[in-house]
């Protein structure tokens, strides 16, 4: 089982970065490498179960299901159904949590997952780094900080 852990710190309250990453079909806006998305049998992008289909920007096509949302406590997490990168049972989570002492949000972006044997430290890389950090990036330069 692989493993991925990110963070950051953002400057912004958890309810601003809150209310652009809840919504499931939301990654056209704040993540670079996503192109479209659309929300599979016009469900609402945030009731569970409902899966997305988007598009990359290098035209690999990607399912995912949200498997949990809870405003309350700032997470979700979603699985991968189908995608081009070789991962098997994959299962992320993204969470905010106050930085109470300034008003910003701590956010970590966490996944699990199988791949073929030899690819463990590629895809952790990948996925860390271009898919997580990028997508934090992208959200410090529109809320700032």
């Amino acid at each position: 089982m692989v493993n991925v852990f990110v963070s950051t710190v953002i400057d912004a309250s958890p309810d601003r970065v809150w209310s652009i990453i809840r919504d499931f079909n939301g990654l056209p806006d704040w993540m670079p490498i996503v192109a479209s998305s659309r929300i599979e049998n016009d469900e609402p992008s945030d009731r569970i179960g409902c899966i997305r289909n988007f598009v990359l920007e290098d035209g690999g096509q990607i399912r995912e299901r949200l498997l949990s949302l809870s405003d309350y406590d700032y997470a979700c997490s979603y699985a991968i159904l189908s995608s081009p990168m070789g991962v098997r049972d994959y299962v992320a989570n993204m969470r905010l949590i106050p930085v109470t002492d300034t008003g910003r949000t701590f956010m970590e972006w966490t996944a699990r997952f199988d791949c073929e044997p030899g690819r463990e430290r590629e895809l952790q890389t990948q996925i860390g780094e271009g898919v997580f950090l990028a997508g934090m990036n992208a959200l410090k330069a529109r809320l700032g900080g």
